[in-house]
């Protein structure tokens, strides 16, 4: 869910647990006995039943976001393999509440980005995380800045191809879409160099599909309370199709509850090294991969940040350090 071709509010550095008891909402993976939250996999929810994920309700939302630039739209002839920008105008220059009205139009697409600044939608991640917190705890404890992006489009529609620095709790809300995953280690996917910038300073300039390696992806097809969890950095794009479009059911609703943790931290800080080795002429091992070369990476890595910042007025970007 990449903000930075947007503006943005930061989100509120916490992790309130909600007691499972108390959500009548719940998300389970699929292959519970193979689940990991240092790959990809496919989930069960049923938030999609939750009052605040409800169209009149998210229209309402998209009113209170539009001042703030938080509704992002992007051009109708965008594809997979385009960029992924996005503007803070519609584009046929009207207002959210005509955008809203034809929502249902073939290619319409509206994002609402870090819903968490609505105290009923902070709640609201809250407890969508604590719901899947016991298949991250393990593996990633640490858990911070929440935050949650909200997808409203009419088929044929698509989100390009890029990677994000959070780790993402994707779920199908309403009608139907394919969302493609790849490997977050396949640098074949995404250069290191690519992962490195992004991490470092936003980038997404190189961040783009190679066509001859589109089979490498995993396809999710998803229907409402179906999802996907996939760590960060994992290359991933989505596309609605017109088969399942029906009298008053055609609009598709997606959310991404992202979080970092203090595994995505420590790789960051590598990642941050790993930058400065390979501008070097090195070729650094990718994080993960080696344990105590990431132990000796990571103080190096935060001590470059930190200098950067004292000296060249770098603002690393969330969890980059």
């Amino acid at each position: 869910m990449t903000r930075d071709s947007g503006a943005r509010t930061a989100p509120v550095e916490r992790f309130t647990a909600v007691p499972a008891a108390a959500s009548a909402y719940q998300i389970q993976a699929v292959d519970a006995a193979h689940f990991s939250s240092l790959r990809m996999g496919a989930l069960r929810h049923d938030f999609d039943r939750h009052p605040l994920m409800q169209l009149p309700r998210l229209a309402q939302l998209a009113r209170d976001l539009m001042p703030t630039s938080q509704c992002r739209f992007i051009r109708p002839d965008t594809t997979q393999t385009s960029a992924f920008t996005h503007s803070a105008t519609t584009p046929a220059g009207c207002d959210i509440d005509t955008v809203f009205e034809r929502i249902e139009e073939p290619g319409s697409w509206v994002a609402l980005y870090d819903v968490q600044t609505d105290p009923q939608y902070a709640a609201f991640l809250d407890e969508v995380i604590a719901s899947a917190h016991h298949l991250i705890r393990h593996e990633q404890p640490g858990l911070f800045r929440v935050a949650g992006f909200i997808f409203i489009s009419a088929p044929p529609s698509v989100t390009p191809f890029h990677i994000d620095r959070e780790n993402n709790l994707w779920l199908q809300i309403r009608g139907r879409k394919i969302m493609t995953v790849f490997d977050h280690r396949d640098r074949d996917v995404v250069a290191a160099r690519e992962v490195e910038n992004f991490i470092v300073h936003g980038s997404l300039d190189k961040v783009k599909l190679d066509p001859a390696l589109r089979n490498r992806g995993v396809d999710f097809e998803v229907s409402a309370g179906d999802g996907v969890y996939f760590p960060a950095t994992s290359p991933h794009m989505t596309r609605t199709t017109t088969d399942w479009v029906r009298p008053g059911e055609s609009v598709s609703i997606s959310i991404g509850v992202v979080f970092y943790t203090a595994v995505t931290r420590h790789h960051a800080r590598v990642h941050q090294c790993n930058r400065v080795l390979r501008n070097l002429g090195l070729s650094p091992i990718l994080p993960g991969i080696s344990p105590w070369r990431d132990a000796a990476k990571a103080p190096l890595g935060r001590a470059f940040a930190a200098a950067r910042a004292r000296w060249r007025g770098y603002s690393a970007p969330p969890g980059a350090y």
